[in-house]
């Protein structure tokens, strides 16, 4: 597992064709997302057993770190004066620049580019400008409901947490289904759990762009393979440093630009664990919904799992 062979830029192209999806569905800006029928999930519903809710978002995080570049904002805008007429009002403003490491969020298809092009082969300087996206916005996205697995690989392996730049295989993954006995498929969102956020509790942050748990690319072709509709995990899904030559975040290109995958990212799935461990099964249902921003490349989220 902790092996992290490289590639080269050539070899990931390669790896890129194998799994790309480009021209496969209409509306193509909804990507695999276009697997999720609604009868996946009325079966997806359907593993609500004990009713147990377990949000996923990290806290609002207002303070830098190592990793927390660009902190959110929170603050005050109404501190609710006793003005007449009654009642009195507070009111407080957010923003965010979520794209990093110090917020739960969505990546939309038009978030990642490679080689100057976005998902089903658009040109992103011809869609993407100061306005935002004009394809594959989060709000095609819409509401995403099906069906979620847990990959808890320090469950299987009987650790706190994976170290930092640990890469995680496609035999990784397959040991780890059959150890928690359960198997990811067709339009399925797949979540892995490296303990990131238990081992910043209990050793403080670190700058996870140099160094994070998370799949290496040898890993994508089995998540093709089974057609998953969405991917996420405690870190961003790549493991740190990079398996591939100039390239920061392969996992990134390969799942939204190559197969249309979009990704949820800084996931806190410490309780999610407790909680799948507690009932013995690791798949459930799966709620995100991200805001309506028309032309966003993504959103800041609480996706929800029940069980």
């Amino acid at each position: 597992m902790t092996s992290n062979p490289h590639l080269s830029r050539e070899e990931f192209d390669a790896l890129f064709e194998t799994v790309r999806t480009w021209g496969r569905w209409t509306p193509a800006d909804r990507g695999a997302w276009n697997r999720v029928t609604p009868e996946h999930v009325r079966r997806a519903t359907a593993l609500v057993r004990s009713g147990i809710t377990v949000p996923m978002a990290l806290p609002w995080n207002t303070v830098p770190g190592p990793d927390n570049a660009r902190p959110a904002l929170h603050h005050m805008s109404d501190l609710g004066d006793v003005e007449p007429p009654e009642p009195s009002c507070h009111k407080d403003f957010i923003a965010v620049d979520y794209h990093g490491k110090g917020v739960s969020h969505l990546d939309a298809l038009s978030h990642i580019a490679y080689r100057g092009q976005l998902y089903d082969g658009r040109t992103a300087r011809e869609v993407v400008d100061a306005s935002g996206a004009h394809f594959a916005a989060v709000s095609s996205l819409g509401p995403l409901v099906t069906r979620g697995v847990l990959i808890d690989l320090p469950v299987v392996l009987g650790t706190d947490w994976l170290e930092p730049g640990t890469a995680v295989h496609a035999e990784d993954v397959l040991a780890a289904e059959k150890a928690l006995g359960v198997t990811f498929g067709e339009g399925d969102a797949v979540l892995l759990r490296s303990g990131h956020f238990r081992r910043r509790a209990e050793l403080g942050p670190w700058n996870p762009d140099e160094a994070s748990a998370g799949f290496h690319v040898d890993a994508v072709p089995l998540l093709a393979e089974r057609g998953i509709s969405l991917l996420g995990g405690d870190g961003d899904s790549d493991v740190r440093p990079s398996p591939v030559e100039g390239l920061h975040s392969p996992v990134h290109a390969l799942a939204i630009t190559a197969m249309g995958v979009p990704l949820l990212d800084n996931l806190d799935l410490e309780p999610l664990s407790s909680a799948c461990t507690a009932e013995g099964r690791y798949e459930f249902l799966l709620v995100v919904a991200p805001l309506n921003v028309p032309t966003g490349t993504g959103s800041p989220v609480n996706p929800v799992a029940v069980l």
